[in-house]
């Protein structure tokens, strides 16, 4: 059922229900007025005859017949349509005239000296008396039918169920054009969301303001969920494309090895019989393309994670404890380099601590490999300092440097200097990190005229600044052609 058939069945049953609240209401008020208007004429009535039935009762003890029936006469006339009882001291009737209840219905004199409602003859009355005073006391009575009200009140009645047979089905009608208008923004929103095509998202909802609260509160709902499922579909995008990009770049680079290890393993094979320096020396390739599958897929998944990370896994992170952390695994594991680190001043960036730790060991372990003379130990500077709104981290070793023209294609995938160990992505997941941190990363020559230095600036932590989102995603994984 349409919400504005709803509005108006509610509207036909709710409405002439109350009307017929507010007549009953009504109802009582008007015979609560009639009966006070009946209350007063009975005792304007019993004031104005007073003074015929005192005289009346005077004649009746002094015998005079005529002046009795005079004022018997007086008294009628005066009460007007009200009946009018006259007692004596004794509670004998002395004068009595119009329409009364039974003398039976009729109260203690005492009880009746404000209006009251007795029953009598299947009729409700209302009844006052009025004591006479004087040398011939006395009661005096005057009474009028219930039931003279009714009339007005029965008139009020019906015009009060008039009003709430009509009130269905004009407060029905009423209701359901009114909110046919008032839906009619949500009836477009309804409509507009329903040909929305999936492929264009929120940007394709374009919604304008109706001026309706409700109606523009439930498109802001709506685009708000249509924005969070493109993220959620494009994060599924992406995976789904880091998935296929991990699988072409695995495959690539784990061709040669593979084929190695058949090859090696094909000639053990072959030959049982091996000289066993023939044999040690393809045990050791078979170590060797072991190892560098290992660093390839260990690092293909390492820049697959920092693909897909989310925002929620940023927050400030004091720069120097990675950086502290990375030279002291990279001593634990080659004590014979020297490794000096040092920090000017805390560098509190908003970062994914794994992330930057990821950074800090691959340029150290970097360093450590390419940043040495043969024959002689690695010996890297690290130094971390602040300059203006940036943190500066660089990181130096007195290796044989990288010619000029070699430098931008060091964080190429997959790039490899002659005699490297390693798998060619250490320095794509440096340069992955800066750009996930919003820095940059530069090579240049280190003070002392040998070597390399890199140079990376990232961005500190500005609390009046707002947290931007995570930048675009770069192709790390494009496939070799």
């Amino acid at each position: 059922m349409r919400l504005a058939t709803r509005i108006a069945l509610w509207a036909a049953v709710v409405v002439p229900l109350l009307v017929v609240g507010a007549g009953a209401l009504l109802l009582g008020l008007v015979s609560h007025d009639l009966r006070a208007a009946q209350d007063t004429k009975l005792r304007e009535r019993a004031q104005a005859v007073l003074p015929n039935a005192r005289t009346l009762l005077n004649a009746d003890r002094q015998g005079r017949t005529q002046v009795e029936q005079n004022q018997h006469r007086k008294l009628l006339d005066a009460a007007l349509d009200v009946g009018v009882l006259v007692e004596d001291g004794t509670g004998a009737t002395v004068s009595t005239g119009g329409p009364l209840p039974a003398t039976t219905a009729l109260p203690a004199p005492g009880a009746a000296a404000l209006p009251t409602t007795v029953h009598s003859d299947g009729r409700n009355w209302r009844v006052l008396a009025a004591p006479i005073t004087g040398a011939n006391p006395g009661t005096l009575w005057v009474a009028a039918p219930a039931s003279a009200a009714n009339p007005q009140v029965d008139a009020v009645r019906n015009r009060i169920v008039l009003v709430a047979g009509l009130a269905a089905p004009v407060s029905g009608l009423l209701a359901y054009g009114l909110a046919r208008r008032a839906t009619a923004p949500l009836s477009r929103l309804g409509r507009r969301a329903a040909a929305l095509d999936p492929r264009a998202g929120a940007a394709g909802f374009g919604h304008r303001r109706s001026g309706v609260g409700e109606v523009d509160e439930l498109a802001a709902a709506l685009e708000s969920a249509l924005a969070r499922y493109d993220e959620q579909a494009a994060r599924t995008a992406q995976a789904l494309e880091t998935a296929r990009s991990f699988s072409a770049a695995a495959s690539h680079e784990l061709r040669t090895p593979l084929m190695g290890l058949q090859t090696n393993l094909d000639v053990l094979a072959a030959h049982p019989d091996l000289p066993a320096a023939d044999r040690a020396e393809i045990l050791a390739d078979l170590r060797a393309d072991h190892r560098r599958m290992l660093d390839l897929l260990t690092a293909l998944r390492t820049l697959a994670r920092g693909d897909l990370v989310a925002e929620e896994a940023f927050g400030p992170v004091d720069l120097a404890e990675p950086v502290h952390a990375a030279a002291a695994e990279l001593r634990r594991r080659q004590p014979d380099l020297t490794v000096a680190v040092a920090v000017d001043a805390e560098a509190r960036v908003f970062g994914w601590a794994a992330g930057l730790r990821i950074m800090c060991d691959n340029l150290l372990l970097n360093a450590a490999v390419h940043g040495h003379r043969p024959g002689e130990p690695a010996r890297i500077a690290v130094r971390l300092r602040r300059e203006g709104a940036q943190a500066v981290l660089t990181v130096d070793d007195a290796g044989p440097g990288i010619p000029v023209t070699e430098r931008s294609a060091v964080f190429d995938r997959f790039h490899r200097r002659q005699g490297s160990p390693g798998s060619g992505l250490g320095l794509t997941l440096v340069a992955q990190q800066v750009a996930l941190h919003r820095g940059t990363i530069a090579i240049t020559d280190p003070p002392t005229g040998t070597g390399c230095r890199f140079e990376l600036h990232l961005p500190l932590v500005d609390p009046q600044a707002p947290t931007l989102p995570l930048p675009s995603r770069p192709d790390w994984f494009t496939p070799h052609e």
